[in-house]
């Protein structure tokens, strides 16, 4: 029997509970098939300890899993179950420093103002865990994404209950964008001829030069691209959009991604926050320096920080932010029970998964009062922000989505070797000072450059050509096996597009198209071609960009599915191994907060489900082992009666949680693995298991349930305790005893 290994990523919050109990069962089904679980620990907890083992001891230390996982992505037998993780902002980072320092770990606090070359150094140190840092390491392949066809037809027979009806008498709901010097705009792109080394240079007024990035290796073929946004126009634009959205009595939220887009998206909030508090923050611009409030992080930063000034002084701004209220227009809200409203931190609205709640809620968003209202969404950035506005207006016309009768949209994503990591990574930049940045290669040509003024965000990004290639034949390759559309979404207005649809025709030429529909539209008629078929019954394959990939791997399957994270996502790694993901984790905070308080954890693993089966198909495929593909084979059939049978997580407290609904999944399974006939082994083994599990399922899922309607104490959020987080997750004794046993 041949061996292989399965990489169970150790990540965060919901997804990662919900291990304490699916992985003992994962282990125990794969024990005696010559299949290893491996468990690698690349939580943001886990992170910030293997990357600041300073001033630990020993037994605290942790290698850096990111890292080896990345190594590992370069080879064929490479299998990584790959669960959401955490996409820290600064106030996460924060927080889960404080904790890992609470429990004992001697951690460096986060330096928001560097004051020295150390405090610089350090600050670098943690940007190599925050944001995106996980993603661009692992992703050494571009993303194949879908509704498993058992989870659509389900979705389809049992439309989810949470869209909401667009107002017959109509919305004034609508999304705003910049017209001029955003990003979109500004977009300069080339693609090498030759392979070389450049560098990033600020070039000042007054002619001096100041190097901020070298020695960046780039290939042949490459697409670089260059953009910049000025930030004295984001600024008249949110002051624009502000003041319309008080004259036409709607919501104003804004919609950024400040944690994949980790160094752009903070800093447009921020600016933002400063807009919207003009009234008070100008007025105490001196006090609020002296105590460090860094508006990028949000109004929570300010509020947090006022206990550091006299008491007067700290009433009195206080007053004043509650006074914006009444001139301003009335701010979307996160949680109007504790005043937490769009604008309170950047990570609490992230547009991927918050834009699709606009739609499913029927173009609105929640208001103080909590109460549904009609929202001007604020997207700065045109690069994307119309092919959401083009939703809206369709909804505008057509009415809400019917989960029961929508077509499926699946993404081809290119994200490959780290390909557009737009405002994520180390060369987006916070320009100094009035002047030029410029790309500079080895032989000292200029190969684009951007006039910025003080404070404009630039930044530069790469696709790399053989990942290009990859995408294109796996576009074909999905428009042949699923004989959909595919749409590629691509803008030739825009610089860095028009050089991608160069590449696109070229390669298409490689592959043979015959018979199939593949077209090239800018976002905002790919969005218009693709609800139209959506509206049909039609499926459709968007083909696109890592940030679209982003997006609408989310918006389609929360409009279709309910949640984006019951998609399967396979992304077959270049160099022949696989990495499989589970799903979106967005709303895994809110899960946490109602397991603490009340001991019901409603997150659902079935995309943890959904992707072991593909797992355990390669190990089959690779190794040649027969057992791994029985247990693929009957862990399908095990999903599908999972859902026939209705048993996911409820949402409410002393009902079915994540717990029992693993139950039930390991219950089917064991049942498909007793009923085949192709591994007699394996059937005579589960036989017994499934018996044993059927003469205690009511005992099981009594001991469950009993666990649940009381606050539960895991002895830490962003690094629970072990000991206790497996006490939580694994309740019943008697169902540990029968998986225990194997």
């Amino acid at each position: 029997m041949s061996s292989a290994t399965i990489v169970w990523t150790k990540i965060d919050e919901a997804p990662a509970l919900a291990s304490y109990s699916l992985l003992p069962i994962v282990q125990a089904f794969t024990k005696g098939t010559g299949i290893e679980i491996e468990v690698s620990d690349i939580s943001l907890a886990g992170r910030i300890i293997a990357n600041f083992p300073d001033n630990l001891s020993e037994e605290q230390k942790l290698p850096d899993a990111l890292a080896q996982l990345g190594e590992w992505t370069q080879s064929p037998d490479a299998n990584i179950i790959k669960l959401p993780n955490i996409s820290a902002s600064i106030p996460q980072l924060k927080a889960a420093i404080l904790e890992l320092q609470e429990q004992g770990y001697d951690i460096p606090d986060y330096p928001d103002e560097p004051s020295s070359d150390a405090e610089v150094a350090l600050q670098k140190r943690f940007a190599k865990v925050l944001g995106s840092a996980v993603n661009p390491i692992l992703r050494e392949g571009n993303s194949d994404r879908r509704a498993a066809k058992s989870v659509k037809q389900f979705a389809k027979q049992n439309p989810h209950r949470m869209m909401k009806p667009w107002p017959e008498s109509g919305s004034r709901t609508r999304v705003a964008h910049m017209t001029e010097k955003d990003f979109y705009g500004s977009e300069k792109s080339v693609t090498l001829e030759a392979a070389t080394t450049v560098r990033i240079e600020m070039v000042h007024d007054n002619g001096a030069v100041d190097v901020l990035k070298e020695g960046l290796d780039l290939q042949v073929g490459e697409v670089i691209d260059t953009a910049v946004m000025n930030v004295n126009a984001l600024r008249t634009f949110y002051g624009k959009t502000i003041s319309e959205a008080k004259s036409e009595d709607v919501l104003l939220s804004l919609h950024l991604k400040a944690t994949m887009m980790k160094i752009s998206d903070p800093i447009m909030f921020g600016h933002a926050v400063a807009v919207y508090y003009r009234a008070a923050l100008d007025k105490y611009g001196d006090e609020l320096e002296s105590i460090g409030a860094n508006l990028n992080n949000g109004l929570a930063d300010v509020l947090n920080r006022l206990d550091r000034l006299p008491e007067d002084k700290q009433a009195a701004i206080e007053a004043d932010i509650n006074a914006v209220y009444a001139d301003q227009p009335p701010l979307a809200m996160v949680d109007s029970r504790k005043g937490i409203t769009n604008l309170h931190v950047p990570n609490n609205v992230i547009i991927d998964a918050s834009m699709p709640n606009v739609v499913r809620d029927g173009g609105k968003m929640w208001n103080n009062d909590d109460q549904l209202q009609d929202v001007i969404a604020m997207i700065p950035d045109r690069s994307y922000a119309t092919m959401y506005g083009e939703i809206i207006e369709d909804c505008k016309v057509n009415g809400q989505f019917d989960p029961s009768r929508m077509g499926s949209v699946s993404n081809v994503g290119l994200m490959a070797q780290k390909a557009e990591e737009y405002g994520s990574h180390d060369k987006t930049f916070e320009a100094p000072a009035n002047g030029t940045i410029r790309v500079v290669d080895a032989n000292g040509t200029t190969l684009m450059e951007q006039a910025v003024e003080s404070g404009d965000i630039f930044r530069m990004c790469q696709a790399k050509d053989a990942p290009i290639q990859d995408w294109v034949k796996l576009a074909v390759s999905r428009a042949r096996a699923s004989e959909s559309p595919a749409v590629f979404w691509l803008d030739e207005n825009r610089g860095h597009d028009a050089q991608v649809i160069e590449k696109v025709r070229t390669y298409l030429q490689n592959h043979n198209v015959s018979g199939l529909d593949i077209r090239i539209l800018k976002p905002d008629e790919a969005m218009k071609f693709t609800l139209g078929r959506v509206r049909k019954g039609l499926d459709t394959i968007s083909v696109t960009g890592n940030v679209l990939r982003d997006y609408l791997t989310d918006l389609f399957p929360i409009l279709e599915l309910g949640t984006s994270a019951r998609m399967l996502s396979i992304v077959p790694l270049m160099k022949g191994g696989g990495l499989f993901e589970t799903g979106a984790g967005g709303s895994a905070p809110k899960h946490v907060q109602q397991f603490l308080q009340e001991g019901h954890l409603r997150w659902d693993s079935l995309g943890e489900y959904c992707a072991l089966v593909p797992s355990l198909e390669q190990v089959a495929e690779v190794s040649g082992n027969a057992k791994a593909e029985v247990l693929a084979s009957a862990l399908d059939q095990a999903i599908s009666m999972y859902l026939e049978n209705e048993k996911s997580p409820s949402r409410k407290v002393n009902e079915l949680d994540n717990r029992g609904s693993t139950f039930a999944l390991t219950l089917y399974w064991s049942k498909a693995l007793a009923e085949q006939t192709r591994d007699a082994e394996l059937s005579q083994r589960f036989s017994a298991v499934n018996k044993q599990l059927e003469a205690q399922e009511h005992i099981i899922n009594q001991e469950l349930l009993k666990a649940q309607g009381e606050a539960v104490d895991l002895g830490g959020y962003y690094r629970p305790d072990d000991v206790k987080a497996e006490q939580a997750m694994r309740p019943s004794n008697t169902f540990n005893a029968i998986i225990d046993q194997l």
